[in-house]
């Protein structure tokens, strides 16, 4: 067993979604002035600061951008955002790695709405962890995170969907 599966396991609990690993973790959300070299400021502050990410997405505005991210260790990225002043916040997300096969991402997508999850937001990261051939890591912004890792535990069950709705009954009042 690697040295960085085994810190990983030990930070960041994981179970197993058929073979694949699924873990809680804190992301980061900064909001950036949208400039030239503001992203590349913060990366590299955090690149000093040892602060390896394990996924980052970034959403654009006309006048600021939002950076989302993932820290292998949330203690450290906390100590530097606050050492350089760049004010951010946290939130717990879902991140689970998958196979890189056609359809992985959708079909968590699958058990979550059969489990009337709502995500409010998804992304990718290539390379996971675990270094599954050609698997990524995908972090889940769920509205329920208890849930959400129920539904992906390995000893779920995917409810059948029923063919179609069930006509409403209605009375005709005459």
């Amino acid at each position: 067993m690697c040295a960085e599966r085994f810190l990983l396991n030990r930070v960041f609990p994981s179970t197993s979604l058929r073979g694949y690993y699924m873990q809680t973790a804190k992301q980061f959300s900064v909001s950036l002035v949208n400039k030239p070299g503001r992203l590349a400021h913060l990366l590299e502050a955090l690149h000093k600061g040892k602060v390896a990410l394990q996924a980052l997405a970034l959403m654009d505005s006309s006048e600021r951008k939002t950076a989302r991210f993932v820290p292998h260790d949330a203690s450290l990225a906390a100590t530097i955002l606050d050492k350089i002043s760049v004010a951010y916040d946290t939130t717990d997300v879902l991140v689970v790695e998958i196979a890189g096969q056609s359809g992985g991402l959708g079909k968590i997508c699958e058990r979550l709405a059969n489990e009337h999850l709502s995500i409010d937001y998804a992304y990718c990261s290539f390379n996971g962890v675990h270094k599954v051939k050609g698997g990524c890591l995908a972090v889940v912004k769920v509205n329920d995170l208890a849930k959400a890792q129920r539904a992906l535990s390995e000893g779920s069950t995917v409810r059948k969907k029923l063919p179609f709705r069930r006509p409403v009954a209605t009375l005709l009042a005459d």
